[in-house]
């Protein structure tokens, strides 16, 4: 959904929003989930999705294509593009994927966040999107803020500050 007047746009868990500069892309709280921003440098046109779970293909309810990794960054692609992106100049930076209670998830099949992050990294290069930085994993949450204007992505953590990727 492309958004002109706001200067921020928060994006929600499980879904996708695409903006043109100066508009800045945010979301409050990531865990396991992840957090895909996509960035076309030259037309200045970003895109952030808050995806919940690796694969639509994995779900019984298919309706929010947005909630998945596969099928998110199908569409956040459609979006920029839509707008003037061009692909070849599209670049990709995650955020989370913990593992917010690692005391319970000790098994990997177990641990959502790394296969989140797992699912988000093999459909980057399935569609050939070169991932340019990630703040992930850990056992804490953070937000996300993504400044279109300049392309930086800022994590804010109570336990680990603020960083930019």
């Amino acid at each position: 959904m492309r958004i002109a007047e706001n200067k921020r746009i928060n994006v929600s868990l499980a879904e996708v929003k695409t903006a043109m500069k100066p508009q800045m892309l945010a979301t409050p709280s990531v865990g396991s989930c992840v957090v895909i921003t996509l960035y076309d440098e030259l037309m200045g046109i970003g895109s952030m999705a808050h995806i919940m779970l690796p694969d639509i293909n994995l779900a019984k309810a298919k309706k929010n294509r947005a909630k998945f990794a596969n099928t998110a960054v199908e569409i956040m692609l459609k979006e920029m593009i839509d707008l003037g992106a061009a692909k070849r100049r599209i670049k990709a930076r995650i955020v989370g994927g913990a593992n917010m209670f690692p005391s319970v998830n000790r098994s990997n099949a177990m641990h959502i966040g790394a296969r989140n992050i797992a699912a988000v990294k093999d459909e980057l290069k399935k569609r050939k999107i070169r991932l340019v930085a990630e703040d992930t994993e850990g056992s804490y949450g953070r937000s996300v803020e993504f400044f279109i204007e300049t392309g930086v992505v800022r994590t804010k953590s109570a336990l680990h500050g603020n960083k930019e990727i």
